[in-house]
């Protein structure tokens, strides 16, 4: 092979590299600012808000939120949340099963088996869907948000960029919202039912709950009493 050819294959492939290296920084870029910064919008208040469901977001350091609702989120969400590196494999696992069960079936409802650092990187860097791509980049960001933040910070954002109610984000947003009060301040009760209603905050209430958020939050709040003396919130709390 001639330098002629050399070179021009040298030359076409300094584009790809470029790009991939500009992919590689703007990764890291949020990942690291956001370890210290609070995130100022995400893809999902930037679309209600457009939608014309206005914006409430309130952030409140871990410190100025009950923990509480720390023992719910993880009782609810992400029970392994301090244990595992980002992904629950078993939950995905169980999710997968579960899912081939109702596409056979042809009813039932499609079960996620995402982890709070997994939600954490799709709420704050991500557009909200389902296709793989998206998911390709989710597992990208988890890895960098495990590595970079760790789990009191992944924690903190997840609870200030959560969605409570239409228009509202953040714990602190969502206490005010349901209760009249300060993230600071929920009891157990109304930590569950905030938690409680996360899978569809657009559609149920927690101030006021039906009968499904009801049973609901009591089973978490039963599991927070698990969480609290089995340490399963120890790399948050301890």
């Amino acid at each position: 092979m001639s330098g002629a050819d050399e070179t021009g294959k040298r030359k076409k492939g300094r584009p790809v590299l470029t790009a991939f290296l500009s992919l590689v920084v703007l990764f890291l870029s949020g990942v690291v600012a956001y370890a210290v910064l609070p995130p100022p919008t995400t893809f999902l208040m930037t679309s209600r808000l457009i939608e014309g469901e206005g914006l409430s977001y309130r952030w409140k350091g871990l410190n100025d939120i009950s923990p509480r609702l720390v023992e719910a989120a993880i009782a609810a969400e992400d029970s392994t949340f301090c244990a595992h590196r980002g992904f629950d494999m078993k939950a995905i696992e169980r999710a997968l099963q579960s899912n081939a069960r109702v596409e056979k079936r042809g009813r039932g409802r499609i079960r996620g088996g995402s982890t709070i650092s997994q939600q954490t990187a799709k709420n704050v860097f991500l557009w909200p869907g389902r296709d793989w791509i998206r998911k390709g980049f989710e597992a990208g960001y988890t890895v960098l948000i495990e590595t970079v933040w760790g789990k009191r910070r992944i924690m903190e954002v997840y609870l200030n960029v959560a969605e409570w109610a239409p228009g509202v984000y953040g714990a602190e947003a969502g206490a005010q919202h349901w209760f009249g009060k300060s993230a600071s301040d929920l009891t157990a009760r109304e930590a569950a039912r905030m938690v409680a209603i996360l899978p569809s905050p657009r559609r149920y209430q927690a101030a006021s709950p039906g009968p499904y958020v009801r049973r609901r939050a009591s089973r978490i709040q039963a599991a927070m009493g698990t969480v609290r003396n089995d340490g399963l919130a120890s790399c948050v709390l301890g």
